[in-house]
Parts: C-alpha cells; sequence; structure tokens
C-alpha cells in the first residue's frame, strides 16, 4: 500500500476513495491500480464513449470504479430509475445469466429511446458489465477513506496521543498490543511500566513516552486504579509503601493487589522490588492499622479515645532480582514485556542469523522453512486420535505473538526445550490457512544454551578486491586459528565490474559476535553475517 501510495499521489479524499475501492484482490490482479494510477498522471489518455459520460466518470478518469456509476450511466442513457438501476447493479455483482440477458434488453431498449446507437450502448453495457466484478460502494469507500485521512493526521502530527488511544482500543487483545507496543518504540515513543505516581486506568500520553495503566494490573481492575489515581491527585504523590498503605483504603487493597503491584514495576518509584515484595506482609498489617484509625477516629466523635499514632515501617532487605525474573514478573502481571524483552540482549546475534520476526510472517509462502526467536507465552496440551501427546503453542518475540503447532513426532523429541520462558531459535515450516498462518515446528534450541557458532553453518564475508591485501588475510588467517569451530568459512570477492567470485578458506571457526566485530575491523566493516543451519 505504501508503495501505491507513493506512485498514485493522492492530492483529494476522492483520490483516497478511489484508492480503497481498488486495493482489493479483483483490481489488483486485474491492473487496474497501474491503469488508474497512469491516468491521474497523465501517462494515459482519458476518453469517454459518450460526452453525456464525462460529469460520471471524470472524477474517476474514465473508470467505471464505483457501484453507483453503474446506476447513474443506467439511469443517464438509459432512463433507467434509481430502483431499477439497482436492480441492474445486483444483477451484475451475482452474475446471473438468465437475468444479465434481460437487463442488457431493457438497458439496450432504452439507449435506442434516447437515440444513442446499438453499437455504443453495447460497447458501454459491456463495460458496465466488466467493471461490475471489481465495483465497489463508493460511500462506504469513502467513508473509509476520510477515516484513514483523519487516523493518519492524528497519527503524524499526535504520535504518542494516537498510539495511547490505539492501545487503549485494544487493551484485551495481547497480539494487537504486542504489535502496536513494538509499532510505537519503531516510532521512537517509549512505553513506560506502570507507576502509582503517573499512571491513569490504561495507556496515557506522558511527554515524548507512553505510560502503562494500572487498570491493566493483574489482580487490580478499575477500582483500586481509580481510588489510586484520586488519593494521587487530591493528597499529591505516594512518598513511601508505609504512605500508600496510609491513604488507600483497605477494600480496595490485600496481600494480592499488593504482589501485582510491585511486580507490575508499578511502584518502583517508592523503593526497590524485591524489599517491597519482602515487606509485604508488612504493608498489609499496616494497611489494617491504618483503617482501625480511620474507625477510631469517627467514633472519636462522640468522645471514644483516638488510637495511638501509627508507627511507619522500613523495608526489609533482599536479595537483588535478575534481569530475567524482573521482566518475568512484569509479563506475569501485563501480559506483555514493557521495560525490556528477554530477546533484546541477543537482537545483533540474531540478526546475523538471518531470523525471520513474527511480524513478517504473514508475507512468507506456504510450506518455507524459516528460523525464528521466540519465548513461549501459553500452550495448549493435545492428543492425536491415536493418543499421541502433541501441544499448540503461543510464541511471542518482540515484533508480535504467533500459533506454533508442536505435531507428535517433534513434540515427543524437543519437548525438553518447550518450556514457558525460554528463549528459543526455532526452525519452522511456515502454513497458510483459510483462518491465518500458522507454523508448525521443526527443531528448537535454547538460544542461551546453544554454543557459539554453532547455530550457523557458514560464515559469509564479502569483501572488495580492491581492498583486499596480504596483510588482511594474514591478519584474518590469525584470528580464524585462534577461533577454532565447526562453522565453514567462505569469502565473497567483489570486482570492480560487479561481478563476485566465492571462494572457501581453509579453517572453520566459533563464530562468535566478537569474531564477527573483529573480521569487520580488519576488513574495514565489509558485509559480514552467518547463515543459518
Amino acid at each position: 500500500m505504501r508503495d501505491i501510495l507513493r506512485r498514485y499521489q493522492p492530492t483529494r479524499i476522492g483520490d483516497l476513495t478511489a484508492l480503497n475501492a481498488l486495493y482489493r484482490p479483483g483490481p489488483i490482479q486485474g491492473g487496474m491500480i497501474d491503469d488508474f494510477i497512469n491516468r491521474k498522471q497523465g501517462k494515459t489518455k482519458v476518453s469517454f464513449e459518450l460526452p453525456q459520460l464525462k460529469d460520471i466518470l471524470e472524477e474517476t478518469y474514465g473508470v467505471i470504479l464505483y457501484q453507483e456509476q453503474v446506476m447513474q450511466i443506467a439511469n443517464l442513457l438509459a432512463s433507467f430509475s434509481l430502483g431499477e438501476a439497482d436492480i441492474l447493479r445486483r444483477a451484475m455483482g451475482k452474475k446471473k445469466k438468465e437475468e444479465m440477458a434481460a437487463q442488457r434488453a431493457k438497458f439496450m431498449a432504452g439507449c435506442a429511446g434516447n437515440k444513442i446507437s446499438e453499437k455504443k450502448a453495447e460497447r458501454i453495457f459491456n463495460l458496465m458489465e466488466e467493471f461490475a466484478g471489481y465495483g465497489f460502494n463508493k460511500s462506504h469507500s469513502c467513508a473509509y477513506a476520510l477515516l484513514a485521512y483523519q487516523t493518519a493526521y492524528l497519527k503524524t502530527h499526535f504520535p504518542v496521543e494516537f498510539m495511547a488511544a490505539l492501545l487503549t482500543s485494544e487493551a484485551g487483545n495481547t497480539e494487537k498490543v504486542v504489535k502496536y507496543i513494538n509499532e510505537a518504540r519503531d516510532m521512537s515513543i517509549s512505553i513506560l511500566p506502570p507507576d502509582v505516581n503517573e499512571s491513569d486506568l490504561y495507556f496515557t500520553p506522558v511527554g515524548e513516552s507512553i505510560r502503562f495503566g494500572l487498570a491493566a494490573i493483574k489482580n487490580v481492575g478499575e477500582n483500586t486504579a481509580n481510588a489510586i489515581r484520586e488519593s494521587r491527585l487530591s493528597q499529591g504523590e505516594f512518598k513511601s509503601l508505609y504512605d500508600f498503605c496510609e491513604r488507600i483504603e483497605s477494600r480496595f487493597l490485600n496481600k494480592r493487589v499488593f504482589e501485582s503491584l510491585i511486580k507490575s514495576g508499578a511502584v518502583d518509584s517508592l523503593g526497590p522490588r524485591e524489599s517491597m515484595l519482602a515487606s509485604v506482609d508488612d504493608a498489609v498489617a499496616a494497611l489494617q492499622r491504618a483503617s482501625r484509625t480511620r474507625e477510631s477516629g469517627q467514633h472519636g466523635l462522640f468522645g471514644t479515645a483516638a488510637a495511638p499514632a501509627p508507627v511507619p515501617f522500613e523495608l526489609r532487605e533482599a536479595a537483588p532480582w535478575s534481569e530475567e525474573e524482573r521482566l518475568a514478573s512484569e509479563y506475569a502481571m501485563l501480559g506483555f514485556y514493557v521495560s525490556g524483552h528477554p530477546l533484546a540482549k541477543y537482537a545483533s546475534r540474531l540478526m546475523d542469523l538471518k531470523t525471520v520476526s513474527l511480524d513478517q510472517v504473514e508475507d512468507q509462502r506456504n510450506g518455507k522453512e524459516i528460523t525464528v526467536a521466540a519465548l513461549i507465552v501459553g500452550t495448549r496440551p493435545m492428543r492425536s486420535k491415536k493418543g499421541a501427546r502433541w501441544a499448540i503453542f503461543t510464541i511471542q518475540d518482540m515484533t508480535g505473538v504467533q500459533e506454533l503447532l508442536a505435531f507428535p513426532e517433534s513434540f515427543a523429541r524437543l519437548e525438553q526445550f518447550l518450556k514457558p520462558g525460554n528463549p528459543l531459535l526455532l526452525k519452522v515450516r511456515v502454513q497458510v490457512e483459510e483462518a491465518g498462518t500458522r507454523l508448525s515446528l521443526q527443531e528448537a534450541r535454547r538460544i542461551e544454551e546453544m554454543p557459539e557458532g554453532t547455530a550457523c553453518s557458514e560464515l559469509r564475508v564479502r569483501i572488495d578486491m580492491q581492498s583486499l591485501s596480504e596483510e588482511v588475510l594474514d591478519r584474518l588467517e590469525d584470528l580464524f586459528a585462534a577461533s577454532p569451530g565447526p562453522c565453514q568459512v567462505a569469502f565473497e570477492l567483489c570486482s570492480p565490474d560487479g561481478s563476485m567470485a566465492v571462494l572457501q578458506a581453509q579453517q572453520r571457526v566459533k563464530a562468535t559476535p566478537e569474531l564477527v566485530e573483529a573480521v569487520r575491523e580488519i576488513c574495514g566493516s565489509p558485509a559480514v553475517r552467518m547463515v543459518p543451519e
């Protein structure tokens, strides 16, 4: 679509309306889009079968594109009523031979009555019949075009606000939220974890970033989120976990809610997650004391002695969490990786391995084998008719979510790797079905346990022949000798005339990211890539 827009260069809503009608399988396969663009840009002459048709077809450069145009032509040339013209439109869409023959005869007779030649009438009816298979409802197309223009305007001029609203509208759809979070990051908009001192209920703009909402945290919900928000707005930011316990009523908080807020990162501004999680029991006790104090304060109106002043608790010491533990706790509470992603640290390595991101799976042909890097985030155990175990997994990378089928043979062979949370390198086969595209598991490895270099069959180094020297070859030979391994080295030697020769080296190497970087330094940053097994 972007390529078409660049060539088409729309200048009015009517152009977008036409593009909506054209961007469908029939017109695309029939070459209508290219013809339409050429007409708009003056490369193809625009002509009309009859001068009377100019007013009807001028906006679409002489092409019968909309269903309404078929009706207008029948009304103008053959004196059909609009009701009769609508019957003609429907008949053309259904392509029933007997009905079409009757409509043709009626159209020809009407044109004859208006002194239009039989030859012209026949040609115009044939054109209407031909384009009826492509015809689209203009009123629908115009509404879609206007909506597309408005949303494109908002996304361009108010990107943070637009993406926050989009994420909120899809809050219950994990696949789309992951997709839009990734899109926001591509737009240089960071997604921040929830924060009791800043979050609203759902996704909200915060400067050039988007803050995750409190109501989306597992076990929290809108009532608790509202109570936190109202307290912050009326009394200012929370200063500590103790202050938080003092200000929020006990009916909105319990141990499970406290744990969810802490694990999601929503109270990071009040202290370390590890210490706060270790202090949950103290927090619950403080919450209950504060609740009793409020109650005793009400009774004090009738002369009852006031409750003693509460004593603030100190956060307990606790061992720090690893990055993996922190991200896993966020995912468990939010359903998304927000402040980071377990695959992020493998990004450069995965780029060298030429893995396919999950948002690109839809573009792959049926039956193609590809390599993806992902984590298992959902599992549905299954049984075959013969009782064999297999499973349907939901996998996720930094770009999207996809369904992975592990049939009995591959499931039995690879079950040890197929655990939630493990960063995996997966060889899969693409299955394009009516319901959508799915992946069939062929091989699986843990990325973190995979020995460096064994994931590729060949290290390809592209070098310009003019920059090749004895010194460069000697340095490469020493480098490869110091890093023996299973990966074949091959040089792509590029000549000034554009031709290329492939030369295999004698050594095999352990293709680590450090080795790749060293090769780039020696050769002046050539194209270096690891070819997956």
